[in-house]
């Protein structure tokens, strides 16, 4: 019997999960690595550079096997593409399709990566998973509460994407990169022998959109999509008419580039109207909002929010978040209102709370508060 129990390790072949999985093993747990395969990349567009990349590569499940191969722990590889699409690529196409930003990496996290994680655990009598995000856990006896905290290293803190874990998958979670920083783990990768990844460049792509080309993904996931949709108006942000667009589900909020406008200054996509088919743009002070509500709410630091709530908020991944006051509205929704405006909030996307390094909780974005007239 191994010194810590036995962990289930979730390798994706990257330097970050290899390196988690050596450092556990190295720890006197007992290892076992598994590969989920989520996505075909027969079935899709290559990256920009024309390589596969991602989680779901035949090389990539070469390189965690034979990191496991080296540091002698057994190692699996599954086939979750089916509970992948159902609960991920089909939301992603529906957010898109109701004028939405969708956040997949969220989803797969709650609905698919720590749920199918958890079963095989199960399967394998293994005590606890692990995974490589820079992050970290802690029980915290008075709240008894499993606290999710941002990763020591900045940079690359990835806490944004773990809000919507439950309290009983955060109680069985190791995360043993959230105390270091990049740098240090590719130096470990190194001192480890793992030279097939410890140079290996991250992957910042959605794994099924290899080649960050949402419009050619909705087009082949929706063949009839530009017959449905097709062109609608183009307007200004005050009133005036700016012509034609593609179609709403390629555009959104925030965006800059691909609107085809010489208005003399840089113009970005403010408002996207699915009902009407209507895109309205105007000048970067245009993005501005003074809140948001969201549902979908999962606490992680409390059971719930009594009071007004003073908070620091992220509506995006690399966001690095801004002074609010957080009221909960419902069993799973919430209020937000930022103490200064904040620019391209977007629906469909998630909003995260923190409490210095405690993330309070997450929600999804539903609607969002512009600037009063004449503020």
């Amino acid at each position: 019997m191994s010194k810590h129990g036995r962990v289930l390790v979730a390798m994706s072949g990257g330097v970050d999960s290899s390196v988690a999985a050596v450092m556990l093993k190295q720890q006197g747990f007992d290892v076992v690595g598994i590969t989920m395969k989520t996505w075909d990349y027969a079935h899709s567009a290559p990256a920009a550079n024309g390589k596969q990349v991602g989680c779901c590569t035949l090389e990539s499940m070469n390189d965690a096997r034979a990191v496991a191969v080296k540091h002698d722990f057994t190692h699996f590889i599954i086939d979750i593409r089916e509970e992948f699409g159902d609960w991920v690529i089909d939301k992603f196409t529906e957010e898109y399709l109701t004028g939405r930003t969708p956040n997949p990496c969220v989803l797969c996290n709650t609905y698919i990566k720590w749920a199918a994680l958890m079963r095989r655990a199960d399967a394998l009598d293994c005590d606890s998973i692990a995974t490589g995000h820079y992050a970290r856990v802690r029980h915290d006896k008075d709240l008894k509460r499993h606290v999710l905290m941002t990763g020591v290293d900045t940079n690359k803190d990835q806490s944004y994407a773990l809000w919507g874990v439950s309290q009983e998958h955060f109680a069985r979670t190791i995360l043993p990169l959230g105390t270091h920083r990049k740098p240090r783990i590719r130096e470990m990768a190194t001192e480890f022998g793992l030279l097939g990844v410890a140079d290996k460049p991250d992957s910042y792509e959605i794994c099924f959109v290899p080649d960050n080309n949402y419009r050619r993904f909705l087009r082949d996931r929706v063949p009839d999509l530009d017959t449905r949709i097709g062109p609608g108006r183009m307007v200004h942000v005050d009133g005036s008419e700016l012509g034609q667009h593609e179609g709403y589900p390629y555009y959104t909020i925030g965006q800059r580039h691909g609107l085809g406008l010489a208005l003399g200054y840089p113009a970005y996509v403010t408002r996207i109207d699915a009902d009407s088919n209507t895109i309205t743009v105007g000048p970067v002070e245009a993005l501005d909002r003074h809140g948001l509500t969201a549902d979908g709410l999962n606490l992680i630091k409390y059971d719930e929010l009594i009071d007004t709530q003073h908070a620091m908020a992220k509506v995006r991944y690399k966001d690095v978040g801004a002074p609010c006051l957080i009221n909960q509205t419902g069993p799973d929704s919430v209020k937000v209102d930022f103490l200064l405006p904040r620019k391209a909030i977007a629906p469909g996307q998630a909003v995260v709370m923190y409490e210095g390094e405690d993330v309070l909780g997450g929600a999804w974005i539903r609607t969002v508060r512009e600037p009063e007239a004449g503020a």
